[in-house]
């Protein structure tokens, strides 16, 4: 249900911003990125090169990459479901899909997926046909979609009471906003990413010289 918020005002924005009903829809449907959908507002008004749009839409993705990682073993069996979920495997997907007992996972993951692309796709579709009238009346609007992040990195953090993916969100964020503006996102999750492979290796290191002090 938080998608229908994050969704009405990504749909009253695109009007706004003079995007087409269809080109809208489409974009649920075919791109169905929240943050990137919200970033290409800008980008398709502006009318920038599809090469640019493209590119800046892959770095807002890439963490995907890494919410696929854990679910692989969840999949569907059948070819055409298991890449409609690894498609539509988004922020709030990963989020449900991990708080859930493992034993659930594989029958859930496709419904759940579904679901949520559609309360997305109808959702936009709404705030199409209320336009700008919210817009003027709730100022600010995309700042929905960062409450409900907002919400779903709460629940994990209370699910499963892991204090080192919030340090290094954080610190990333602090050390990326000194070097750059414009390119945020994408170098704090590279520095998010090297130092989880940092963590990743010292986790390795100890587990491998505590296997060596057992066996001699």
């Amino acid at each position: 249900m938080g998608y229908l918020p994050a969704g009405i005002a990504f749909g009253v924005l695109a009007q706004v911003a003079g995007i087409p009903i269809w080109a809208t829809i489409m974009l649920s449907i075919v791109l169905y990125a929240g943050a990137a959908q919200y970033a290409c507002l800008p980008m398709l008004s502006a009318g920038l090169p599809i090469g640019n749009i493209a590119t800046n839409i892959a770095a807002i993705n890439l963490r995907h990459v890494f919410y696929g990682m854990p679910l692989l073993q969840y999949l569907p069996k059948n070819k055409l479901a298991k890449t409609y979920c690894l498609f539509a495997l988004t922020d709030e997907t990963f989020s449900v899909m991990t708080s859930l007992p493992k034993a659930v996972r594989p029958s859930l993951i496709l419904p759940i997926s579904l679901f949520n692309q559609s309360w997305w796709v109808l959702a936009g579709a709404i705030g199409v046909m209320i336009g700008s009238t919210l817009s003027d009346l709730v100022p600010h609007l995309d700042f929905a979609l960062v409450c409900l992040f907002a919400i779903l990195a709460y629940e994990q953090f209370q699910s499963i009471k892991r204090y080192f993916p919030v340090g290094i969100a954080v610190i990333s964020l602090v050390v990326a906003s000194l070097f750059t503006s414009n390119w945020l996102l994408l170098v704090a999750i590279s520095i998010c990413m090297m130092l989880i492979l940092v963590r990743g290796f010292w986790v390795q290191r100890d587990i491998k010289k505590k296997q060596y002090r057992r066996r001699y």
